[in-house]
């Protein structure tokens, strides 16, 4: 992270350059901080065994845990100057859409080198925060607190590679006014106060390496087997549709306008259905948008078998939590984006035919995860209602279009 931010060493050429502009400095910490400080997201109730041995791994570098503290008091007077509701926060600046992609490919590998029960545990505390947000988005001092601890046990869970690794395909595609622009709309103070604390914090992280988990599957064989079958089947189906859409239309970068707080609340439910995943079924599914990713052409279209493996990696996910929590998402999801219409658009856009013939594999598809989801969670036996079905699709519809769109 100290090499990230390229001005830890005060005798590097970079530093010396800060230097003699004193306003790229506060410009920088602003970028950064709102990157890392974010909106403050993250939810809560994860599993209580999985909570304690966070916890208790989590004492062991518990300087990263002062340090959070530190940095978040010389931070918050910062982050309480930026408008977190300006529709500025959900644009994608600068390059085009695969270049973008590309870059999110470096983040969801980044991710999912992680210890999978930090990445849980920094979730909820981001679902806590969104949950006790005020009119301006603004979470509380102790919980920016608590989300950058779990970011820093996160960051010192991973290879500091495949940190850098992000550092440097997200850099590459911020246009070099972003950061002044940012800079222009807070105290130059306060930014230069919140950069040196996140220095100093950049520095604890690294000096308290933490050593990941590997995460073992709960999901059967015969669950897993059936899944994976019926991806390859909805594959078949489903590619000729996926090659005709138009994955480089800036339309993917959007979000629904004027709805920034609805839009965070609809992302609150998506992570916390998240936390309830199989760890190592959604390390599947990350590592297989990853491979996608690489392998896309020019116009963002992935092969065969990445699909196939990135179907399965979410129907292993999807089948892995409570029935509730995938209508969560739905509903949400469908709260936001009906009222402006967004489906009939997107979908006026593509070939009739061919999105009807993926949509009927679709829905052998749902059946089979359904059927999984049942299995692996007995309390969930009990008779669906026609308008549960319908959500149920509704549903595996929307992850797979998000799980598309970050292979776009």
């Amino acid at each position: 992270l100290k090499q990230a931010s390229g001005l830890g060493d005060p005798k590097s050429d970079i530093m010396k350059a800060v230097l003699r502009q004193s306003k790229a400095v506060p410009a920088m910490a602003l970028f950064v901080l709102m990157l890392i400080g974010g909106r403050c997201f993250t939810p809560s109730g994860a599993p209580r065994r999985a909570r304690s041995a966070v916890t208790m791994r989590a004492t062991k570098s518990d300087a990263i845990g002062l340090a959070a503290a530190k940095l978040s008091k010389a931070a918050y007077p910062f982050m309480t100057q930026v408008d977190w509701n300006d529709h500025t926060f959900w644009t994608v600046p600068g390059s085009d859409a695969i270049s973008w992609t590309k870059a999110l490919g470096k983040v969801i590998d980044h991710g999912a080198s992680m210890d999978s029960e930090m990445v849980k545990e920094g979730c909820l505390v981001h679902s806590n925060a969104i949950k006790n947000l005020g009119a301006n988005g603004v979470c509380s001092e102790a919980e920016l607190t608590a989300i950058n601890a779990a970011i820093g046990r996160m960051i010192a869970s991973a290879p500091e590679s495949k940190t850098m690794a992000v550092h440097d395909a997200v850099k590459a595609l911020i246009p070099p006014e972003v950061p002044p622009y940012l800079m222009s709309k807070v105290n130059e103070n306060n930014a230069k106060k919140a950069y040196a604390a996140l220095i100093e914090f950049t520095e604890v992280v690294k000096a308290n390496p933490i050593t990941p988990s590997t995460p073992q599957s709960t999901l059967s064989s015969s669950s897993a087997s059936s899944i994976k079958e019926a991806a390859s089947k909805m594959g078949k189906a489903v590619y000729p549709f996926m090659k005709q859409v138009d994955w480089t239309d800036d339309l993917w970068g959007k979000t629904v306008p004027g709805q920034a707080q609805k839009t965070l609340k609809a992302v609150d439910k998506m992570i916390l259905m998240g936390t309830q995943m199989d760890s190592a079924a959604l390390k599947e599914a990350a590592l297989a948008h990853v491979k996608a990713i690489e392998n896309m052409d020019d116009k963002g279209v992935m092969t065969p078998e990445d699909l196939d493996a990135i179907n399965t990696g979410i129907g292993k996910t999807i089948a892995s939590v409570p029935h509730a929590s995938v209508m969560d998402v739905y509903q949400s999801m469908g709260n936001l984006v009906s009222n402006p219409g967004i489906p009939q658009y997107v979908l006026g856009k593509q070939d009739p035919k061919a999105a009807l013939e993926a949509y009927q594999s679709l829905m052998e598809f749902k059946d089979t995860v359904r059927a999984a989801q049942k299995n692996e969670r007995p309390e969930e036996q009990g008779f669906l209602s026609a308008d549960q079905n319908i959500m149920l699709i509704s549903a595996i519809i929307a992850l797979n279009v998000v799980g598309t769109l970050l292979v776009r």
